[in-house]
């Protein structure tokens, strides 16, 4: 995904000498980099995309201490906070984990909308939505239960990969999304009854009591710190028997931790307690990865539950 979201400086000093400061990075040429967005910063206090850059470098550098100012600095001088400079706060343990600001979500990811499935199916060997569907009919096979569904809800649609997983099995499908231009890429799929731009809490709050008995979640409460809001709203808006399927990623401790990735992971135990928590039965929760990065499988996991 893209690593940061350019904001010009308004000064044509700061942004040149921000252009070949990148060059250098990308070059491996850190020191000389460092100095170049020390620089741009001097010309432009305000250069968010500079200050964040230049905490890039100096971790890289292993100049932690450096590296916690300028993202601290990123923050500050953008108040969206696009770049999520915050998230990089958090991995450096210089802030409590918190919810990422949905102006950075939905910057990352009106980004990517345009190259989202090459990228995530092709490069990174993205299965979500084809692990929630083996994973729900497993659940429903064991209940004697038909695989079909009046009214689905896709949390976190994006471009429509789930949606078009799930296509024969429900009667309509709604699909929630942050990014406008994720939203628009699942309406010209024909997958979805109804689609709202809206953050997925925000978007559950506004369904009514018991008005699906599906709800879906693939890969997205990696980008949820705490489950318990969205879990109570999935409960609430399930009807009776509903099925509710979603992937995260996880890891071998306990809680919820920031990866490397920029993706919250959860600890199974975590994941067992938030859902007994908003009165769910969990029926199944298997370890198995939905993506890769270098080549190598994302720690992960599967779970279906029941209201």
């Amino acid at each position: 995904m893209p690593a940061r979201l350019f904001m010009s400086s308004g000064d044509m000093n700061a942004d040149r000498r921000f252009d070949y400061a990148r060059d250098l990075q990308v070059q491996g040429n850190l020191v000389a980099a460092e100095d170049l967005f020390v620089q741009a910063t001097d010309l432009a206090p305000g250069f968010a995309t500079a200050w964040f850059t230049l905490g890039e470098v100096r971790e890289a550098l292993g100049d932690l201490p450096g590296a916690i100012v300028a993202f601290g600095k990123a923050q500050q001088t953008d108040a969206g906070d696009r770049n999520g400079a915050g998230l990089r706060l958090m991995r450096l343990g210089a802030a409590r984990l918190a919810m990422m600001p949905p102006t950075y979500v939905t910057a990352l990811f009106d980004q990517y909308a345009p190259k989202f499935e090459t990228a995530l199916v092709e490069t990174l060997g993205y299965r979500g939505p084809a692990v929630l569907f083996k994973a729900v009919l497993a659940t429903c096979a064991a209940s004697e239960r038909a695989m079909l569904f009046r009214r689905g809800i896709d949390l976190g649609c994006g471009t429509g990969l789930a949606g078009a997983a799930f296509a024969a099995q429900t009667t309509e499908m709604i699909g929630i999304d942050l990014s406008p231009r994720m939203i628009e890429r699942a309406r010209a799929t024909g997958f979805y009854a109804e689609l709202e731009v809206a953050e997925i809490v925000d978007g559950l709050r506004r369904r009514p009591d018991a008005s699906a008995d599906l709800i879906l979640a693939a890969d997205v409460l990696i980008y949820l710190h705490d489950l318990a809001p969205v879990l109570a709203e999935v409960a609430r808006v399930l009807a009776p028997a509903g099925v509710l399927a979603f992937t995260a990623e996880t890891h071998d401790g306990g809680g919820v931790i920031l990866g490397e990735g920029l993706r919250y992971a959860y600890g199974e135990g975590y994941v067992r307690h938030s859902v007994a928590t908003a009165g769910l039965t969990l029926r199944r929760l298997d370890h198995i990865s939905t993506r890769n990065e270098g080549n190598v499988p994302v720690p992960g996991m599967v779970a279906v539950a029941t209201k």
